[in-house]
């Protein structure tokens, strides 16, 4: 079962990423706010280009791969999501995004994770869906309770990332709990 192109949710269009999107790619990703809490340093232009590069497929995952999309308002790129099958054996998906400080706050990252949250139960058959985060990023964690995920851990120190020991919370949803989110939103 495939995707069909572009994905449309209520405000934003979805699609795969594309070697055009390499200026708005590296302004993300060389921007030390984007990726304060991710696990790469801000990128050159070469470094993003690679990243790009790795990105650039528009199948559904597969264990262990991350399907990345980019995310379009009015036509102007916004950011990514994307959605991995972490696990077969547990139908396990995890989800992720970022977005250019410009276009934040406008609940844009919300509709474009709520999409790859429906992907992972519709397409990829999720039985849980799971977001990580740095504990210190406040805005991605409304985003995800906007969404109905419940914080299910607060790991202490669990990862040595960029020089310093950092905490790390995870948020998970079942596909019944998504389910009865989407009947509640009728």
């Amino acid at each position: 079962m495939e995707l069909e192109y572009p994905l449309r949710t209520e405000r934003l269009t979805l699609r795969p990423l594309v070697v055009g999107d390499l200026d708005d790619h590296f302004r993300m990703f060389s921007d030390p706010q984007v990726v304060r809490y991710l696990y790469d340093s801000p990128m050159d232009r070469g470094e993003a280009a690679a990243q790009l590069e790795r990105r650039l497929h528009w199948q559904l995952p597969a264990e262990g791969e991350w399907l990345n999309l980019a995310v379009e308002a009015d036509g102007v790129f916004v950011g990514e999501s994307g959605v991995s099958l972490t696990s077969r054996v547990h139908d396990q998906c995890e989800v992720g995004y970022v977005f250019d400080p410009r276009y934040q706050g406008r609940g844009y990252a919300t509709e474009a994770t709520a999409c790859m949250i429906d992907i992972a139960f519709e397409k990829l058959g999720a039985h849980r869906v799971t977001a990580q985060l740095d504990a210190r990023n406040d805005a991605s964690a409304r985003v995800l309770q906007r969404l109905g995920l419940r914080r299910e851990a607060w790991l202490r120190e669990n990862e040595f990332v960029k020089g310093e020991w950092t905490d790390e919370i995870v948020y998970a949803v079942l596909a019944d709990e998504w389910a009865q989110r989407g009947q509640q939103m009728s």
